[in-house]
């Protein structure tokens, strides 16, 4: 059984392209830096990599099993935006009123791998990284996989490898924010922080719209992502 090159590539292109922009990795970049900014450059490194660990098997597992998941608990795509935009509009408001979990990241410690583990899942990779935007989108990937065996095969292949590139992405932004930083400056830096953080707000509030507009039939079918 052989693989279409063609078609294959076309679908990591296409995977890659659905998750980069909700994922957003040179948005989230200078959020990231604030709630790191007490943290040294080791700790930086090892947060960058967790968090990109972490997000590559949330975005496998909603690709995946998501579908699943959410049939066996009764819970429909709508909720999980609902739910998820709560969550985004709140980290987004803490980092708006100046609570950029800086005080949080000064219990941050090497020889604690617990802290980091916790630190590194939430809030830098749910919901700062991938959010209920990110999780609708794979889910929606994974729901419109073909039945035939070749062609199932090819679909999975090319959504690990989309996903891979997302995720390679997310952890080269992380792993050098320091540089951008050093590059903007002191104020640039705050202004991008508080920039980013509202139009994190913005993107809760709009995820957080989208599910109550689709389960109260407002417009039609739900938008699985954000426009």
């Amino acid at each position: 059984m052989t693989i279409d090159p063609r078609h294959f590539a076309e679908g990591v292109f296409l995977v890659f392209a659905a998750l980069l922009p909700i994922v957003n990795p040179l948005g989230a970049m200078p959020v990231f830096l604030a709630m790191t900014r007490r943290s040294d450059d080791a700790t930086r490194a090892i947060l960058a990599r967790k968090v990109t660990i972490n997000s590559f098997i949330l975005l496998m597992a909603s690709v995946f099993v998501g579908t699943y998941v959410l049939e066996f608990f009764g819970l429909s795509i709508p909720v999980v935006q609902v739910a998820g935009g709560l969550v985004v509009c709140a980290v987004a408001w803490d980092l708006l009123r100046g609570a950029d979990a800086t005080d949080k990241t000064d219990a941050l410690d090497l020889h604690n791998p617990e802290t980091v583990a916790t630190e590194a899942f939430y809030p830098l990779t749910l919901p700062l990284t991938v959010g209920p935007g990110s999780i609708s989108v794979a889910i929606t990937i994974g729901a419109n996989h073909p039945q035939s065996v070749r062609s199932f095969l090819t679909a999975s292949l090319s959504s690990v490898l989309g996903v891979l590139l997302t995720c390679v992405v997310v952890y080269l932004c992380y792993r050098y924010a320091e540089r951008l930083s050093k590059w903007l400056g002191v104020v640039g830096t705050a202004v991008v922080v508080r920039l980013m953080a509202f139009i994190l707000l913005c993107i809760g509030v709009q995820i957080m719209w989208n599910g109550i507009d689709a389960l109260m039939g407002i417009t039609g079918p739900a938008r699985v992502v954000p426009p």
